[in-house]
């Protein structure tokens, strides 16, 4: 890799950063006329490319690598506790279990409520979903039950289910025919070649008059072109299928009773376990990827590293089912990291309905008064959420915001230039703040194993990870002056981008967030010595 020439690297002064006393001089990055990295990154790159310097590896990272040898390598920060509120967290893998909070006030295993909170034996945090894995999406749930919010709501979310009915339907009936198709074409050429299993270069070399064969030849190419084995697509057409089919049993059941809870009543909140990891440890992929992004160990040769796993512990908080979560669980989750102790908290979740959303709002104002922090992923829809709906959030007009505790991040691909954006993030000029990297992060998965997944999920505990560290070695900083420092010492980028949607559809970075940045942890601590000194 080339290295890129200190003549391109000008460095700017920002003076004056003002709302939380940032009135102090603080160095950040100009990468206005950075060349643009032509090798292809590395696999070594790839795994830890959010923690690369943009300037020195030309790659849109944190800077993170940077901070820790210049910043931070003779510096004791007091430990942080994460709450982590998600599908649920492999509390057991190999890269997190030293990190994982447990609840001293708590006596294992022997069934009593010691500490007085409502849930027993909550050692590692609790699990508001019991057993329950799969969810219906919100809008699902409100085309069901008219009562769950106002008339043009429901009207809204009742056309969402009919056009997924029909399309459905209609889903079912390509599927049925590409089966059969399969099926008979896969016959015929068996018969054709005498053998059960043949080569896509076997079916191109036919040349036949035979009209059945003809026929086989013509559909088992485009079968084979998808790169499967046959009867490993077929049962992939068949899972296909076998959805379509159950789409409308899926949203009519009602997946919540086995809770026995009443999801309406926010005073209800003696329900779950304290099962962390949840009833099947894959279903906690989600996560496990999440956590590990904040607080996988640090060079010790095991999948990737962690943002601030030195001084963190996670607190997890399962409420994010396969579907959109409860209102009712995420306002409660809340409540629970905060009365636990987090000072930060990481939601990468999100949903375009939220019948219960005061609930949520009320519950990020309990956490701002806690000086807790929440970092929230933007969601990947592709779309301006200044104008659609995205939940939760902090303001309830797209305008004003009731808290100065949350802060949502879009998604950056490692790609620095036109296509720095993830194609799949979510933007706002008012409603995203910052970016963080979001696209191929390398990070754990359940069972000790470790995966590359990609979001706006993944951009969220990357800042997370940066804001624990600000709260780690500045613990005398507000939420809202963390929240601050993310936004104002990240680094700009003026130039027009790529954002999902149609293809074309450039904008100028500046006006996909708020600040118009990326974060950014050397300049980000930087800015914190300053503010703390003050």
């Amino acid at each position: 890799m080339k290295r890129v020439r200190l003549s391109y690297l000008s460095l700017v002064v920002a003076l004056a950063l003002t709302g939380c006393g940032t009135s102090k001089v603080v160095t950040t990055y100009n990468v206005d006329k950075l060349p643009l990295k032509n090798a292809k990154i590395s696999d070594e790159q790839l795994k830890r490319w959010s923690h690369l310097d943009i300037l020195t590896d030309t790659i849109p990272g944190m800077s993170v690598d940077k901070a820790y040898a210049e910043l931070l390598k003779d510096k004791k920060g007091v430990k942080v506790i994460v709450g982590i509120v998600d599908s649920g967290v492999d509390i057991e893998h190999e890269d997190l279990k030293a990190h994982v909070w447990t609840n001293a006030k708590e006596i294992p295993g022997n069934g009593i409520d010691d500490d007085k909170n409502g849930y027993i034996d909550d050692i590692h945090g609790w699990n508001f979903l019991g057993d329950i894995t799969k969810e219906r999406l919100e809008y699902e749930r409100i085309a069901m039950d008219k009562t769950l919010t106002d008339d043009a709501t429901y009207q809204k979310a009742k056309a969402m289910v009919d056009k997924k009915l029909n399309e459905s339907g209609q889903g079912k009936a390509r599927m049925q025919d590409m089966l059969t198709q399969t099926t008979a074409s896969d016959d015929v050429l068996k018969k054709h070649f005498g053998k059960s299993v043949y080569t896509v270069e076997e079916v191109n070399a036919i040349n036949s008059t035979d009209p059945a064969i003809a026929k086989a030849q013509k559909v088992m190419k485009q079968v084979l072109s998808y790169g499967l084995p046959v009867e490993d697509l077929k049962k992939e057409i068949q899972k296909e299928l076998d959805e379509s089919s159950n789409y409308d049993a899926h949203i009519n059941k009602n997946y919540r009773t086995v809770l026995g809870d009443n999801p309406k009543d926010i005073n209800d909140k003696k329900y779950g376990n304290n099962n962390v990891i949840g009833p099947d440890k894959k279903e906690a992929l989600h996560g496990t990827h999440v956590a590990g992004i904040v607080a996988q160990a640090r060079y010790n040769n095991l999948g990737g590293d962690g943002v601030a796993s030195n001084n963190v512990e996670i607190l997890t908080v399962r409420a994010v089912p396969d579907g959109d979560e409860y209102d009712k669980d995420i306002a409660l989750g809340i409540r629970y990291a905060v009365d636990n102790g987090a000072k930060v908290i990481n939601g990468s979740f999100g949903k375009a309905f939220s019948p219960q959303k005061q609930w949520v709002y009320d519950a990020i104002k309990y956490a701002e008064e806690k000086d807790v922090l929440i970092v929230h992923a933007a969601g990947n829809d592709a779309k301006d959420i200044d104008v659609e709906d995205n939940f939760p959030n902090d303001s309830d007009d797209k305008k004003t915001e009731f808290a100065s505790n949350l802060i949502t991040i879009g998604a950056l691909n490692f790609e620095y230039g036109t296509n720095v954006v993830a194609n799949f993030s979510n933007y706002g000029a008012l409603n995203v703040d910052v970016f963080a990297p979001g696209v191929k992060i390398y990070a754990t998965t359940p069972n000790n194993e470790y995966q590359y997944l990609q979001g706006t999920s993944m951009a969220s505990p990357n800042a997370a990870g940066v804001a624990a560290l600000i709260r780690s070695y500045y613990p005398d900083l507000s939420a809202k002056q963390v929240k601050q420092i993310l936004m104002d010492s990240g680094t700009a980028i003026n130039t027009t981008v790529q954002v999902g949607g149609p293809k074309g559809d450039k904008k100028p970075f500046s006006s996909l967030s708020k600040s118009g940045r990326i974060v950014n942890a050397y300049t980000a601590l930087q800015m914190a010595a300053k503010m703390s000194k003050k």
